[in-house]
């Protein structure tokens, strides 16, 4: 049988065939405790009962199920030989009949990295904790199924673990006779169901809503956590986003929350950001704070917390038919994250965060090789793993955010509103979304869709302004321009809803907006006629209060005032979008990243708000790490040092302005004279007022203190034992991965890519500490072993891993003509590889020549400025 990656026609075929009216499935979870016998995978037995119908009686289709073995399977009372139908990903079912029962009792293996049912092994105590993840396939590691979105049911659990233990489910449950029985779910897809099980440490609340007909609505409210992690815990926060974000959907979608109770498991080791299982969500526990973070880490896990909820509605209410319109939920669940973080939380600037991080995403993938519409085309699982990306996130939120504007909020929401009506517990396509927004908007949405959904790449945006004699504007127009750098086949010129704004410089220096004028911009070039006759501009912003998804461009004079008074803009928004504006000229070699680097040190110290800070913070490690040419890093690296250590001494005290410069100081600190105060804020000889060095800072600082052969393995080994904990482990394996020892790289390259004994946490935090920008020569021997081994880690390892290793251990730093030369002859040489491989390291290619891209243009700035 073709094996385990499914394909979309596959999928399509087996939905005309098939329809499933219930699953149950049975769970034994007591082997995750005890000693590990080491002879093949820890397992544990899975027992699934799927009634199902066919409408081709005597024809054959097959269930999904990855396991080590199989021990019985019975279809229609017949016993059938597990050795002949089961090869290891599918169960072959021959002769079915009009109504069928299909049982599995397989021995299924606990996971280590984040796929199926993950077993973590807390350092801490030595507790169990078990929790699930599917997303896009992975139910089948755990129980027998028909692994596709569109082939929906409703589930029963039930669960055997160990008496010590509580579990969880979608639906509510309780323990009888030792077994953890759960009510029947809503039909939903197999990839959102799930378990939680373990000793965790639960918090619990409730939701009530009395709708305007009287109905009163009352949802169970619960939150876990690892017992570690219990003192930290701020589940009264989470709570209050919660109970906000459901006044929020209630007062606009107009259909209840539709599953029962409404748990949220913050859970160790985890892959994703979140999962929107209904009934129980599932977080990395990142999102729980061991030490002092700045606001914008609370406001990025309410936006995640709205995001997951969203869910309930687009996405596990009703549900895309395949992957290819994985759009349906994740771009709306993106929007309404930040939709709802503005309109019902105490993050009322989250569309600066959305315009200045999200939109940034979107930018990068939507310039690579491997760009695609919004509405992608998946042929198989493989392609859906990789398609979670910044288009189907952040993309497909910028264009619902256009669509806002172009059809007006009633109607998109109203809209909204009859989808959920129409297609409860079912699954769509797109036109099914098209169909209700041109009820309600009056508006042509195919157009709009073939511009917006159906093609890929972006747009830039560019003004161009003509003044009279009189000084004023006698003609303003916008000029739109296809990505030069998108492939050649995405020459789209598409219509934008646009604001345009004049700014001037106050006789007190601020840099503000006196007239504003909001357009269609549609082909080439757009005349915006009502500012003729404005006073002349010193910044023309195009794209002004951030309205559509597009690259802003700048006209001279507007680029020379943002070089002398970007720190002027009194306007948070329209800074941040300047701020991006300069990041992608910088990206597309059209403005010298030592530029940038000035303009950061230069005007950053003014920046307000925190999350746009850190977002230039990261900009320009960047900038400095890829785009300047290699003969200015010192320079540029010295003058990162010494202007975040001035900012951090400046920096009100206790801040979390003063924090965020505090750690973007470690990550550029390398001189000696840096690295002794590191040390000596850690061992408490340099005080810095106001600055709390608490557990977390501390691992900040020993990274680049381990980077420079400062701080050896005894010094991080008894920082471990300050730290024993799950996070403090994974935060020393990643310091010891970063010393600059051959022996060392060596080590590491082994455990990440010649052994699978680490965990997915840790192999992600050795590829972390294993590529430091300052130890390019130390690292150059793996270049070449890099192209040797992908294609064996992909074939051998789980697509979660071969992901991790080849975007992660990919040679960037090698940043030659002669590295992307290589990863050009490895391309040639594997036309055969998996597409999903070959679209990784084409990625990472482009990367690579679009840093050289960036290089070149800074080494011509300085020799001209020489």
């Amino acid at each position: 049988m073709p094996g385990e990656n499914l394909s979309r026609d596959e999928a399509r075929e087996r939905a005309a065939l098939l329809s499933v009216d219930g699953y149950e499935v049975s769970l034994d979870v007591r082997s995750a405790v005890g000693e590990d016998t080491g002879d093949g995978p820890r397992t544990f037995r899975s027992v699934t009962t799927i009634r199902f119908r066919c409408n081709e009686p005597g024809a054959s289709s097959f269930a999904d199920l990855l396991a080590p073995s199989v021990t019985a399977v019975s279809l229609n009372g017949r016993d059938l030989d597990p050795s002949e139908v089961f090869d290891g990903s599918r169960i072959l079912l021959e002769d079915l009949s009009a109504d069928n029962e299909l049982v599995v009792d397989a021995q299924c293996a606990y996971s280590r990295t984040g796929e199926g049912l993950h077993r973590f092994v807390d350092p801490e105590d030595g507790e169990v904790y078990l929790y699930t993840q599917y997303e896009p396939a992975d139910s089948r590691r755990v129980f027998a199924n028909f692994e596709q979105p569109d082939l929906k049911a409703p589930f029963r659990f039930e669960v055997r673990a160990p008496e010590d233990w509580t579990v969880w489910s979608n639906g509510v449950g309780e323990r009888q006779d030792g077994v953890w029985r759960f009510a029947e779910t809503k039909p939903i897809s197999t990839y959102i169901t799930c378990v939680v099980a373990g000793p965790y440490h639960r918090v619990t609340d409730s939701y009530e809503r009395v709708f305007e007909d009287g109905t009163r609505l009352e949802i169970p409210l619960g939150a876990l956590c690892r017992k570690g992690l219990a003192k930290h815990f701020d589940a009264e926060d989470v709570f209050l986003v919660t109970k906000q974000g459901l006044d929020f959907f209630h007062d606009h979608f107009d259909h209840p929350y539709p599953f029962g109770k409404y748990d949220q498991a913050f859970v160790p080791e985890y892959n994703l950001g979140a999962m929107e299982n209904p009934g129980l969500v599932t977080f990395r526990e990142e999102y729980i704070f061991r030490g002092k973070v700045t606001q914008a880490s609370y406001e990025a896990r309410a936006n995640v917390i709205l995001h997951e909820m969203a869910h309930m509605w687009f996405g596990d209410l009703v549900t895309m038919e395949w992957w290819d319109d994985l759009w349906l939920k994740e771009s709306f669940a993106d929007f309404m994250g930040s939709f709802s973080l503005v309109g019902a939380t105490r993050f009322t600037d989250g569309w600066i965060t959305f315009a200045n991080r999200r939109k940034a995403w979107a930018y990068r993938a939507d310039q690579l090789p491997s760009t695609h519409p919004v509405t992608a085309d998946i042929r198989d699982l493989q392609d859906a793993k990789l398609n979670f990306d910044g288009i189907t996130y952040a993309k497909g939120a910028s264009v619902l955010k256009q669509l806002v504007a172009y059809v007006g909020q009633d109607a998109f929401l109203e809209g909204a509103r009859r989808y959920f009506k129409r297609h409860a517990y079912g699954n769509t396509r797109l036109g099914d979304l098209l169909a209700v927004l041109e009820e309600t908007s009056g508006r042509d949405m195919g157009a709009w869709a073939r511009s917006w959904l159906q093609t890929a790449g972006v747009n830039s945006l560019t003004p161009q302004v003509v003044l009279g004699a009189d000084g004023r504007i006698e003609e303003l127009a916008v000029v739109q321009e296809a990505s030069v750098i998108a492939p050649a086949d995405h020459p789209e010129l598409r219509p934008h809803r646009v604001a345009v704004g004049l700014y001037q410089r106050s006789q007190v220096g601020a840099l503000e907006r006196y007239a504003r004028a909001e357009t269609d911009v549609a082909g080439a070039r757009t005349v915006v006629s009502e500012l003729a006759g404005a006073d002349a501009p010193d910044l023309v912003l195009v794209n002004d209060d951030d309205l559509t998804y597009c690259k802003i461009r700048f006209d001279e004079t507007s680029l020379a005032t943002l070089r002398e008074h970007l720190g002027g803009l009194t306007d948070p928004l329209a800074r941040a979008l300047c701020w991006s504006a300069l990041w992608n000229l910088t990206r597309d070699a059209l403005l010298p990243a030592r530029d940038f680097v000035g303009l950061v040190l230069r005007f950053a110290g003014r920046e307000t708000d925190i999350g746009v800070l850190q977002m230039l913070h990261a900009w320009a490690e960047s900038a400095l790490v890829h785009y300047v040419a290699p003969q200015w890093r010192e320079t540029g690296g010295r003058a990162l040092a010494e202007g975040a250590l001035a900012e951090l001494r400046q920096a009100e005290p206790g801040s979390e302005h003063q924090l965020a410069w505090a750690r973007f100081f470690a990550t550029a600190a390398s001189a000696p004279d840096d690295l002794e105060l590191l040390k000596g804020l850690l061992d408490g000889t340099e005080e810095i007022a106001g600055l709390e060095v608490d557990q977390e800072l501390r691992w900040a600082f020993l990274e680049p203190l381990a980077a420079h052969g400062v701080a050896d393995e005894k010094v991080l080994t008894a920082e471990l034992a300050r730290d024993d904990t799950a996070s403090g482990k994974r935060h020393q394996v990643r310091c010891l991965a970063a010393r600059p020892s051959a022996a060392v790289k060596a080590r590491a390259w082994e455990q990440v890519v010649d052994s699978d004994a680490l965990s997915n946490a840790l192999v992600e935090a050795t590829i972390a500490g294993f590529g430091q920008a300052s130890q390019r020569e130390l690292l150059a021997p793996y270049a070449p072993r890099y192209f040797e081994a992908i294609e064996r880690v992909w074939t051998e390892r789980s697509i979660q891993i071969g992901m991790d290793v080849v975007r992660g251990l990919f040679p960037a730093l090698q940043d030659s003509p002669e590295t992307l030369e290589a990863a050009d002859a490895w391309l040639a040489a594997h036309e055969g590889a998996a597409p999903a491989l070959r679209r990784l390291v084409l990625e990472a290619r482009d990367d690579l020549a679009r840093a050289l891209r960036g290089q070149a243009c800074d080494a011509a700035a300085g020799t001209s400025a020489g």
